[in-house]
């Protein structure tokens, strides 16, 4: 661990398949610090609605689920690659909230006001223990909009498609590439363009282009940034 460090808490923020998952994982482990990815309390809900059989276009059913449900983020309980484990409601569902059922339905879930607000406060008292890598679409400008270290992670939309398409051919699922493509550049379109918690750059955000850079790279130019400019904002 470095000595160096003052930033208690590291935001980043970006599109589906920017690299966040990964690089805020490694960046955690590098600082000691806890990984926490925001989206799987949206794809934990997902989940519960699509189990449920509740229509996407029922507005009142999923935020009244929202506010129901038991969703707990946690260290990982299993070397199997895992950054996190995710209890809903007791059972471990932590690999099934990156199924392609969840990747499709998650975007229209999370963009429900209600629903947001159901689980934002979770996600808050997490970050203010401190210590922590919080990565999500609304981090930044949302959830921890006083996070010590800000970034936004991007990459071409045909990278993290095939970053995407690569994780899920490695899981064994049956899609192709133009699906991932096409479910990537339709996340962006909703998360982008939706009206509570849109996915924007904060103005004091660093800007990170993955699309040639390795995880390696990214990680070590975010470090250098928290060694540096975190020690500067004690």
């Amino acid at each position: 661990m470095s000595p160096c460090r003052k930033a208690r808490v590291i935001a980043i923020d970006g599109p589906a398949g920017s690299g966040k998952t990964t690089v805020g994982s490694e960046l955690a482990r590098r600082l000691g610090y806890l990984f926490f990815d925001t989206g799987v309390v949206y794809r934990a809900l997902t989940l519960a609605v699509l189990r449920l059989g509740i229509s996407l276009a029922d507005v009142e059913a999923i935020a009244r689920v929202a506010s129901e449900l038991n969703i707990r983020v946690e260290q990982p309980n299993q070397s199997d690659g895992r950054p996190y484990t995710v209890f809903l409601d007791g059972e471990d569902v932590t690999w099934q909230l990156r199924s392609q059922e969840v990747d499709r339905a998650v975007s229209p879930v999370s963009a429900i006001q209600a629903a947001r607000a159901a689980l934002l406060g979770v996600q808050r008292q997490v970050v203010a223990k401190g210590k922590v890598v919080v990565v999500g679409r609304d981090v930044t400008t949302v959830v921890a909009p006083e996070a010590d270290v800000k970034v936004f992670l991007d990459a071409s939309p045909e990278e993290r498609a095939r970053r995407r398409y690569a994780e899920a051919a490695a899981r064994g699922e049956a899609v192709t590439y133009e699906d991932v493509l096409s479910n990537v550049l339709e996340r962006d379109r909703i998360d982008s363009g939706r009206e509570t918690a849109p996915l924007r750059r904060a103005p004091d955000a660093i800007y990170i282009d993955s699309t040639r850079l390795s995880v390696h790279e990214v990680v070590e130019q975010l470090m250098r940034v928290i060694c540096c400019d975190g020690q500067s904002q004690g």
